[in-house]
């Protein structure tokens, strides 16, 4: 093995496949809400969670949409994650209960276990899900390992990439 730092083992995410994933989550999510299987609204983890919380709630047709801001990133470093903005308490209801909270990726878990705090009746959705946050989410589509960087389209510029072997 070479010595490549972790965000080197990079799994890159087109704006196709966060579309495709995102209706996939979607579907799984159809009918599973606690009022007759609908949901009350869809609330996005910014940033990451945006679009596909908005695919989501297309999908499903959710119209209350709202968001809630935390801050666990400063680029790719982890911090310790801290609230920035709650969605509207009217929409939240009794502890967030028929409410379908949604982000791009659970990585470590600690971001979400800050909102199940303040939500625990929420259900929490991600497209991508890693090891050690799998615990934290109630619905994935996909699972990465733990040492996969994955790379949005939305932090992305086209260029050229190593392969991940080396050169030929």
């Amino acid at each position: 093995m070479t010595d490549r730092l972790p965000h080197e083992k990079g799994f890159h995410v087109s704006w196709d496949q966060i579309h495709r994933d995102a209706r996939a989550l979607a579907w799984r999510l159809d009918g599973k809400g606690p009022e007759n299987g609908d949901w009350r609204a869809v609330v996005a983890i910014t940033r990451g969670g945006m679009a596909p919380a908005m695919i989501v709630s297309r999908e499903l047709d959710i119209r209350v949409v709202d968001t809630v801001s935390v801050k666990s990133y400063n680029h790719q470093d982890q911090s310790q994650p801290r609230l920035i903005k709650a969605p509207q308490t009217e929409i939240m209801g009794d502890q967030g209960e028929g409410v379908l909270i949604v982000d791009d990726l659970v990585d470590t878990g600690k971001t979400l276990e800050l909102v199940r705090n303040l939500y625990p009746k929420a259900h929490f959705a991600t497209v991508y899900a890693k090891p050690e946050g799998r615990g934290m989410v109630d619905t994935y589509i996909t699972e990465v390992s733990q040492d996969t960087w994955i790379f949005f389209p939305w932090d992305m510029a086209l260029q050229y990439v190593q392969p991940y072997r080396g050169s030929d």
